[in-house]
């Protein structure tokens, strides 16, 4: 069943004065005023044996009403072991069943769910988890290079000699329970097993009373976005933001109870956990994770294996099904749909998406954590030149507004300024950083984006540039402040100024601009040795460009544009930089 949105709306004036760039959607679709675990419970009742959840890496195959009772027993078990609505509880994994059960137990109880990225280091975890206050961690024994066990242990030694649930680490002050998945018991860990069986002594009544007392606006959510200061921030999402955001975006794709979705993107980004588990619990589609991280033959083989007839992903992961060299060995015909997202869209891809692997319905979608994450998306039935070469227009039920960044003014259509969102997607604020809150969203709920756009006659966006110092990286959002301030620790440093140059695979790559202490001297190959280990292996530079100085205005302003551009032509990164993208 189709969305019936109604146009959106384009301002205008009389005839001869400047149109401005404001557009508003409603629809005919109301938001869904459910919370998430209410949703999920309607879902069952009207899909209970059809495909749920298919982990293929574990051999998982879940109907709805099988999905329902290990998500029911999961609840009971964190009921158990005395977690209460409002409390945090981490979750540090890459795909998997459980996470997917994690979840949708923790929104059943009210329990907040912190994602916690799995490229994540001990300097980053340590940060997430007091940040946020978290009570609980739930974690996966390893993933690729990151023994998690070990490094939980690092952060807490203390673990080795309490009790399961009782932790009191010095560096950890708020966490006492620590859950490892899996069936192996540690010291001072329970084991994932452990939970599920805990969770038979809590009756089917106290679970439903405990869901009783959940409301659509309370948080549900938070995940971390890399920081212009440094640090993190903490996107707090509620059952409101992310229920509606993500049902609305599998709707437009016109999603029915015969749908499904392959999930190559991370759960732990909106992309996946929003756009992809709730879209399809919304629908009774089916969620399919063709392997714990991303690899191009898994997901061709899954979309060919499962028959999907959905696939997302972010540029650099369609860039690299495409370039399998067994590509055109698959049968990808059962696809009619999916989304590109997470950073520019090179518009060439997006052709050869639809011509070479089926997805005639494929749509791009613009957004960003703080907005649950969708604002404008694309639809199937526009021209070609508008699915390919923009970022759509506004979604159902919410506004978009461009503005002049310097004074707040509307900006006239066509005219570039920083994109506004406004709705019910916006995020409640970040978590327990009212100063940063503030700075994003104003006094009228506008989410300031930091991204520029512009808007035509139609109300389609094209994304043009960024105000906010930032760099998107395969879909990773660094903001280079967050580096330069870990770099500053080296002891050989003076001054470092991180930047974005072009890159053909990943739409961008981390450069660092290096002064360093006088007297001293460095590699290139010892500031990346300096990095590993430390922070997330997509925040290490690729390039080192060691200088005695950087450009900078009369003002005392660096210029952090020109940096980009002299870089771009000593690294030879012309063609990268030339490449369209919506």
């Amino acid at each position: 069943m189709t969305v019936t949105q109604k146009n959106p709306s384009v301002s205008s004036t009389d005839q001869g004065e400047p149109r401005w760039s404001y557009t508003s959607a409603t629809s005919d679709t109301p938001l869904l005023g459910l919370t998430i675990g209410d949703m999920f419970d309607q879902t069952v009742e009207k899909y209970p044996d059809q495909p749920a959840l298919i982990s293929r890496q574990q051999n998982i195959r879940l109907t709805y009403r099988e999905l329902q009772a290990q998500v029911n027993q999961c609840a009971k078990g964190l009921l158990q072991l005395g977690f209460q609505k409002g409390q945090r509880v981490g979750i540090w994994a890459p795909n998997r069943a459980e996470w997917c059960i994690t979840q949708f137990a923790t929104s059943k109880i009210g329990v907040i769910l912190v994602n916690i990225n799995p490229s994540y280091r001990l300097h980053e975890l340590e940060y997430a988890l007091k940040q946020s206050g978290c009570s609980g961690l739930v974690l996966a024994p390893e993933f690729k290079t990151s023994n998690y066990t070990e490094m939980v242990n690092t952060l807490a030694p203390e673990l080795d000699e309490c009790e399961a649930g009782k932790l009191q680490a010095a560096r950890l002050p708020d966490l006492t329970t620590v859950i490892r998945l899996g069936s192996e018991k540690l010291p001072g860990m329970f084991s994932w097993d452990e939970v599920m069986a805990v969770g038979t002594s809590v009756s089917d009544e106290q679970l439903a009373a405990q869901q009783l007392e959940q409301e659509f606006d309370d948080p549900i959510n938070i995940q971390y976005t890399s920081g212009t200061t440094g640090f993190p921030k903490g996107a707090t999402l509620s059952h409101h933001n992310i229920l509606n955001n993500g049902y609305f975006t599998a709707r437009l794709q016109n999603f029915t109870h015969e749908d499904k979705l392959c999930i190559p993107v991370p759960l732990y980004h909106c992309f996946g956990m929003v756009m992809g588990n709730l879209g399809c619990i919304t629908h009774g589609a089916a969620m399919i994770y063709p392997a714990e991280g991303f690899d191009p033959l898994s997901v061709l083989q899954a979309v060919q294996e499962e028959k999907c007839t959905a696939l997302y992903g972010v540029p650099t992961m369609f860039i690299a099904e495409l370039d399998h060299p067994d590509f055109n060995k698959f049968d990808l015909s059962s696809l009619r749909t999916g989304v590109m997202a997470g950073s520019p869209c090179p518009i060439e891809v997006m052709k050869k998406v639809i011509s070479l692997m089926g997805m005639h319905d494929v749509e791009i979608c613009y957004g960003m954590t703080e907005t649950s994450p969708v604002s404008t998306q694309t639809r199937s039935d526009s021209p070609l030149e508008k699915r390919v070469g923009t970022v759509g227009v506004i979604h159902p039920h919410l506004e978009i507004k461009i503005v002049d960044p310097a004074g707040d003014h509307i900006v006239p259509l066509g005219k570039p300024g920083e994109l506004c969102t406004r709705g019910y997607s916006v995020m409640l604020g970040y978590w327990n950083n009212p100063e940063a809150t503030a700075t994003a969203i104003d006094a009228a709920r506008w989410m300031h984006t930091g991204d520029l756009a512009t808007m035509d006659e139609e109300g389609y966006i094209n994304i043009v540039g960024r105000i906010k110092d930032m760099v998107i990286r395969g879909g990773e959002n660094v903001y280079p402040r967050e580096i330069e301030e870990f770099l500053y620790t080296h002891p050989k440093i003076s001054d470092v100024q991180v930047i974005g140059v072009p890159d053909p695979k990943y739409g961008e790559e981390i450069m660092a601009w290096v002064k360093l202490k006088p007297g001293e001297q460095a590699t290139k190959e010892e500031i990346i040795a300096y990095c590993e280990g430390k922070i997330a292996h997509y925040k290490i530079p690729r390039y080192i460009k060691f200088v005695d100085a950087f450009p900078m205005t009369v003002t005392g302003k660096i210029m952090k544009f020109q940096m980009r551009e002299q870089s771009t032509k000593e690294l030879g990164l012309e063609s990268a930089a030339s490449i369209q993208t919506a």
